[in-house]
């Protein structure tokens, strides 16, 4: 088994204040024992638009956040799940709102860009969400080989289309990485129920750091950063505020469950 932690933040608009804030909790985290650590999306940067993470893109390879995220994994010695950095877009006017994974040597191993865009009006508020004015979507899932199992990557609003996790599943995903920024009223209505969901309907872990507090923009987000395992147990729940949460990924857990509970052989319908 193997420890693993999801990170929640509560990030502004100053990446080198996210970056210490991050450094902090990722500290934390090794010094409980995670081998793999996951951080919220946004976590670099939070601004007062849409715009400002536009401002700050950086080029692939090359830049102020990805270099933070290459040294802490190296200095920590464990593996990063970035939870979203703005990367160059093939449209200028936007950026790429990427998950990178880090090796405990500092390496980038893997990059899954976000493909379902947050454009909503949140029912019985007044917050309306367009991040397709300033993020170009992604066109490829993304499962990658840890140490520590198979990981799915998803982001956020992905969490809403099960057709993205059955494809997951057919690449061979033990775990999955949800990196979040959900708004208060979503997360409360919806949040836990839905990644007990993937958890179960797909047998697998999954690991959801989240943010979770008060942003300059004046937005509002749920928190409540949790792992939960393949049969829909919360393994831990960081509530508010910044913190982390932590727990065994035991992947002979997942191999059994899915041989004495064969749900995933008794598909009749696929995606494509």
């Amino acid at each position: 088994m193997n420890q693993c932690a999801a990170i929640q933040m509560a990030s502004g608009s100053s990446i080198s204040a996210n970056l210490l804030e991050a450094e902090k909790l990722i500290a934390a985290a090794a010094k409980s024992g995670a081998k793999l650590i996951a951080l919220p999306e946004n976590f670099a940067i939070m601004g007062k638009n849409e715009f400002d993470k536009v401002e700050q893109k950086e080029l692939v390879g090359i830049g102020v956040i990805q270099d933070f995220l290459s040294q802490v994994a190296r200095k920590y010695a464990v593996w990063i799940v970035a939870g979203t950095i703005p990367l160059i877009a093939n449209n200028e006017n936007k950026i790429r709102a990427a998950c990178l994974i880090y090796n405990a040597a500092g390496e980038q191993v893997a990059r899954y860009d976000k493909m379902h865009l947050f454009d909503v009006s949140v029912p019985n508020t007044d917050e309306e969400y367009l991040e397709s004015n300033s993020i170009e979507a992604g066109e490829q899932p993304m499962v990658v080989d840890t140490p520590f199992g198979k990981v799915g990557l998803a982001i956020c609003y992905d969490l809403r289309f099960p057709e993205l996790f059955r494809e997951l599943i057919n690449l061979g995903a033990e775990i999955l990485i949800i990196p979040s920024a959900f708004t208060f009223e979503t997360g409360a209505a919806h949040w836990e129920l839905l990644l007990k969901a993937r958890a179960i309907e797909n047998l697998c872990y999954v690991i959801a750091p989240n943010q979770g507090g008060y942003h300059v923009n004046g937005r509002k987000t749920f928190g409540h950063s949790m792992i939960i395992d393949p049969w829909g147990m919360v393994l831990d729940c960081h509530k508010n505020g910044s913190g982390f949460v932590s727990a065994d990924i035991d992947l002979e857990r997942v191999a059994n469950i899915r041989i004495n509970f064969p749900v995933l052989t008794h598909r009749r319908l696929f995606c494509h």
